[in-house]
């Protein structure tokens, strides 16, 4: 046994599966030995893939594939249009008619409006009724995400009925883990597919139908939604109409993407951003999102910079200070940014109570107070130490000035753990979002607080109390 426990562990060898297409697209085989070998690779892999090859060898990747596997390789590609451009006209109509509609809206939003008008006209009257009511709702509410890709039933039909209904409509949908059941167009309720599959030819219908499933109304925010859906962990959730009509249902796939683009452009937010970018972003696009930030973080820079300068006497006095004035802003900053994450993180749930709010702000407040009283005794130490023994001052004055920046940097951070908490409080209350407050405001906030109490307490121990100075 010890001998086996000391053999080297062989660490596992991924395959590329992007090499491996590659090389079979490459290969001279049939076309029909293509199609099969393409079978055996998921729709993602060949999705990535496609950046690699040249525009001949996509066009005979494209021939191999039909339009509905062709739209659901498209489907996992960042930018569809680049590559259904390479198509004829017909094809192009086809593949837009097989791609969920937010999927389909999305890559027709990227087309010149000629186009994209005349690939409407050219789909059938189902496909453009379906983007055009998923199309009608704003990006930032629940039913420009949604599918019109499900399974549903007619409440009153048999355990019988329902299998010859799925089995009818799996062939155009495949979203059948969950089984929508509506009466008289209304939504009604939903069947797990487990359910369906076990129960007994006589038994009834309506024993295994879920009237309390979840729902979403379309008109909902996504954002105000998000906790929720993600809460119930189902593989799709019904999308109603005002009037309870069952219009198409949000899956999985959808809340990842969603919460994904959420997570990004929070991030960017974080970064002084005004929206994410992405590695194929035109230059001057870029510049346009960072600028304007930028401009604003400079004009709070300089509201900073003048508080410094009120300070102009006392760094006169006791220019040793100005080497610790960045300890005491960089920690501020900081301990803001990591209150401001977790107050971010924590306001995603809209049920939170106003007594929450005022807990989290206290327990914000009271970490920031104990981590600034660790680090400021540790800080008073090592300081003390290095001005006495690198610059050689005496232990009362080297103490003095260490002491000084203890007390600062206790006051900074734990003041500054508020601030971060508060403030993305108060945008949220403003209905702002609070990832916008992470930029400027807290920054300049927390650098003019870390300003005044190191400063201020410089004046009022080292020079009026202790006597230190020129």
């Amino acid at each position: 046994m010890d001998s086996i426990r000391n053999l080297p562990e062989e660490q596992p060898v991924l395959r590329n599966y992007s090499e491996e297409l590659a090389k079979i697209i490459r290969s001279g085989i049939s076309p029909r030995a293509l199609k099969d070998r393409l079978s055996d690779y998921h729709q993602r892999d060949i999705a990535e893939v496609l950046e690699e090859l040249t525009p001949a060898e996509r066009k005979k990747l494209y021939g191999i594939l039909d339009s509905d596997e062709l739209s659901g390789v498209f489907e996992f590609v960042d930018h569809p249009y680049v590559y259904i451009d390479e198509l004829n006209i017909r094809k192009k109509v086809d593949i837009l008619s097989c791609m969920d509609p937010d999927k389909a809206i999305a890559c027709l939003r990227e087309m010149p409006r000629e186009q994209r008008e005349m690939l409407i006209d050219l789909m059938d009257e189902g496909s453009r009724r379906d983007i055009a009511m998923v199309d009608a709702f704003d990006e930032d509410e629940v039913g420009s995400i949604m599918t019109t890709n499900y399974i549903v039933i007619q409440r009153g039909s048999t355990i019988k009925g329902a299998m010859a209904d799925l089995i009818s409509q799996a062939a155009e949908n495949d979203n059948i883990s969950t089984i929508y059941v509506t009466e008289k167009g209304a939504y009604y309720g939903a069947i797990d597919l487990k359910d369906l599959i076990i129960s007994r030819e006589n038994s009834s219908l309506e024993d295994i139908i879920a009237t309390s499933y979840p729902y979403l109304y379309a008109r909902e925010q996504i954002e105000d939604c998000l906790e929720r859906i993600k809460d119930y962990s189902e593989d799709s959730i019904p999308v109603l109409s005002s009037d309870n009509k069952l219009l198409g249902v949000v899956t999985s796939q959808s809340i990842v993407q969603v919460v994904d683009e959420e997570l990004g452009d929070d991030y960017a937010k974080l970064g002084g951003l005004t929206a994410e970018e992405d590695l194929n972003e035109p230059t001057i696009q870029s510049i346009r999102k960072r600028l304007p930030w930028l401009l604003i973080l400079m004009v709070l820079g300089m509201v900073v910079s003048g508080v410094v300068g009120l300070f102009e006497g006392i760094m006169a006095q006791l220019t040793i200070i100005v080497s610790f004035q960045s300890l005491i802003l960089d920690m501020a900053g900081n301990v803001g940014t990591q209150s401001l994450a977790v107050t971010i993180r924590v306001l995603m749930d809209e049920t939170l109570t106003g007594r929450q709010k005022l807990e989290l702000v206290c327990k914000e407040g009271r970490i920031g107070l104990l981590n600034g009283l660790i680090l400021g005794a540790a800080s008073c130490g090592v300081v003390g130490l290095y001005i006495m023994l690198v610059k050689a001052k005496t232990a009362a004055f080297a103490f003095g000035i260490s002491g000084c920046i203890g007390v600062a940097l206790l006051l900074a951070m734990a003041v500054s753990s508020i601030v971060g908490t508060c403030v993305p409080l108060l945008f949220k209350k403003l209905g702002v979002d609070p990832a916008v407050a992470s930029g400027p405001l807290i920054t300049t906030l927390n650098d003019l607080t870390a300003v005044v109490a190191y400063y201020g307490l410089a004046w009022l121990l080292l020079i009026n109390t202790f006597g230190f100075g020129a």
